[in-house]
């Protein structure tokens, strides 16, 4: 039965993934996500994983062409002429190129929300300020001042640090990550996460424009606090360069959002739902802590994770 779920998903996908391509030319996985995994009807709405399962089928089965010579990779059906492919590429790699040289000011932009949100409330203590927002640096950055990288004898390597520390009543530590990409349990974003909060003792949140409900399922077990933004801020400096990524008809990332005001949502989560969820995500936390590390260092893989988690539940 899991087995006809997961092919259905992945002909919905590589069903989706033509009709896209035939459309748009060419297109960045992102983009393919975008369409598919955000877009259009529930039933019609496969996650990245199905997306990433249909398109390597077909890459491997010649229907789809994987390009990696201009900024790529970038897919186009190979059955298109190689014209109307460079035509679309000159299009599309320049708005590519640019959207990636701001990704330093990007990824501050949720930043700065989550830190507005915090400012907005009074039940928790916090670490981690931007003290002055008028201007910014001359790299372009908002100078910002970073939590704390230990607490008693724990600390964290000097090369690494949280985006910000709750203290009261719980202690948790925040990352922010306004990318593209969708945060599934193995990637490197979890883990670093993962790492530093078990290394300080904390509980984990994290605050992402997507996060699929594999990482939700396995890791809310284990005291791991989530938040979807559901839009990828950018800065207002970047305009131009958002508004080139958002036409649906070039990149297609239509829910880019300029600024860095903290929407109604992120601030009823940091104001309201995370004071009432720290306790009981503390309690999960402490009987999984080793777990996470273990995780978090490579000491246990993903497969011994799961099958670990499954065994205290049973406990």
């Amino acid at each position: 039965m899991v087995g006809n779920v997961l092919d259905a998903w992945k002909d919905v996908a590589a069903r989706r993934i033509a009709n896209i391509l035939k459309q748009h030319t060419v297109s960045r996985k992102r983009t393919l996500e975008q369409k598919i995994c955000d877009a259009g009807p529930n039933n019609q709405r496969p996650n990245p994983h199905h997306l990433n399962d249909a398109l390597s089928i077909m890459i491997d089965d010649g229907i789809v062409i994987r390009d990696d010579t201009t900024n790529g990779p970038w897919f186009y059906l190979a059955e298109t002429p190689e014209y109307f492919i460079k035509e679309r590429l000159s299009k599309l790699e320049p708005i590519a190129t640019r959207f990636q040289t701001v990704s330093n000011r990007t990824g501050q932009c949720l930043e700065i929300a989550i830190y507005k949100a915090l400012q907005a409330q009074d039940e928790m203590d916090y670490f981690g300020r931007f003290p002055d927002l008028s201007r910014s640096g001359k790299t372009g950055l908002y100078n910002k001042e970073e939590p704390p990288s230990h607490f008693s004898n724990r600390h964290l390597p000097q090369n690494k640090k949280l985006d910000f520390i709750i203290t009261g009543p719980e202690k948790a530590g925040i990352e922010a990550k306004n990318i593209r990409e969708w945060l599934y349990p193995d990637r490197d974003e979890i883990r670093d996460l993962l790492f530093k909060t078990t290394e300080l003792d904390l509980v984990p949140v994290l605050i992402a424009r997507r996060i699929p409900y594999v990482t939700f399922m396995l890791l809310e077990q284990c005291g791991c606090v989530f938040h979807q933004n559901y839009n990828q801020l950018m800065d207002k400096r970047d305009i131009t360069i958002a508004e080139e990524a958002k036409d649906k008809n070039l990149l297609g990332y239509h829910d880019i959002r300029i600024g860095f005001e903290p929407d109604k949502r992120l601030i009823k989560f940091i104001g309201n739902n995370l004071p009432v969820v720290l306790p009981r995500a503390r309690k999960k936390f402490d009987i999984h802590k080793d777990l996470l590390k273990a995780y978090a260092t490579s000491k246990i893989d993903y497969r011994k994770l799961v099958k670990e988690i499954k065994l205290r539940k049973k406990i």
